[in-house]
């Protein structure tokens, strides 16, 4: 019962979000740039057949009152760039016509299709990419949800990046339009929206996420966002960004996998660097993909089973295993035996540092 009215909310939310919640990402040319550059360069092969109309307006007869002015010559591009045509001026030299076959002529073609292409560009190709983005949203799967692109999104985002996920995996939330643009120029998906309705949740297709990512600015907002999230999607994994040490537990509780206080984090690197220089260093570079190491999660390859966490198949630097839930160091007696099912932390070079044709 409860899983019915879920799914009907959804369908409720996902025709509210059909016109009003949906997803965008820049393209490479703006659309306005894109019509004033043809625009432009429309106009500029216009004024240049004036003016070689207007130096060959010798070859040139206007059966009207036989004068040809130069407001006769802009009417004469005019009806011979749109192939109007009426007949009252025309070219009579041979000269004249020369110019009209080969130059005149290529000249008429190209302004047409750079109209045309305006045409499409302003409003076939908008027209596409709505309905794009709008097949995109509705196929969402696997994919990467950020809600908050503040300092902690932003650089989250930047990061995942950096180690090679593909930003067109990425959904950006926020209800901040100048966020939201520098979000699209790293190539996410955004949307406009509230991260703790569901309505806005349902319509980035949070049940199908691959992860989520909540940092709202405020620990009272992240907690509402992560016990909404939760609500929605029992079983997609949670990170969120808390500042309050009182908070964590609450953010647990509220249904967060990870929560990340940055507060704490600056507080370990600084007792690091207190006990040793290089310390908060290694502890930096560990976070980043742009260090020398870093830190990786992952499950226990087939080929690792049965060996000891001293011993993995990529070269790393065990540190610990977590079976069934428990967490495992690497001195313990059970890290000596890897087992199916076991997820791994350990410690890479990153391709950065690796020597140049080495493999890892």
């Amino acid at each position: 019962m409860k899983r019915t009215r879920l799914q009907n909310q959804r369908q409720r939310g996902s025709k509210r979000r059909s016109s009003a919640l949906t997803l965008r990402r820049a393209v490479n040319v703006p659309i306005w740039g894109d019509v004033t550059l043809r625009l432009g360069a429309a106009l500029g092969l216009i004024a240049l057949l004036v003016m070689l109309h207007w130096f060959g307006r010798d070859g040139l007869v206007d059966t009207h009152d036989n004068s040809v002015s130069f407001l006769d010559v802009v009417y004469f591009t005019m009806i011979s760039v749109t192939t109007t045509g009426f007949g009252d001026i025309h070219p009579i030299s041979n000269s004249a016509r020369l110019i009209e076959a080969v130059v005149v002529t290529p000249i008429r073609l190209a302004v047409i299709f750079l109209f045309v292409g305006t045409a499409y560009s302003f409003i076939i190709k908008r027209t596409w990419e709505n309905w794009r983005m709008a097949r995109i949203q509705d196929t969402l799967s696997d994919h990467i949800v950020v809600l908050g692109f503040g300092v902690s999104g932003s650089n989250a985002v930047v990061e995942l990046i950096e180690r090679g996920t593909d930003p067109g995996t990425i959904v950006v939330l926020d209800p901040s339009a100048e966020r939201l643009e520098q979000a699209e120029k790293l190539g996410c998906n955004v949307m406009a929206g509230d991260a703790s309705r569901d309505e806005t949740l349902m319509a980035v297709r949070i049940d199908s996420a691959r992860t989520v990512l909540v940092s709202a600015g405020r620990d009272d907002t992240s907690i509402l966002i992560v016990l909404t999230v939760r609500h929605l999607a029992p079983h997609v994994p949670i990170s969120a960004v808390v500042r309050a040490e009182d908070n964590e537990i609450l953010a647990r509780q509220a249904g967060a996998d990870n929560v990340i206080n940055p507060v704490r984090f600056t507080g370990l690197l600084l007792a690091g660097s207190a006990e040793g220089k290089h310390i908060a260093d290694y502890l930096a570079d560990l976070a980043s993909v742009s260090g020398r190491v870093q830190l990786v999660e992952r499950p226990v390859s087939a080929e690792e089973v049965g060996r000891s966490l001293d011993d993995l198949a990529t070269g790393g630097k065990g540190l610990r295993i977590y079976r069934g839930g428990r967490a495992i160091g690497f001195w313990e007696d059970s890290a000596k035996t890897l087992e199916a099912g076991d997820l791994v932390v350990e410690i890479l070079q990153t391709e950065a540092d690796l020597p140049a044709g080495a493999v890892t």
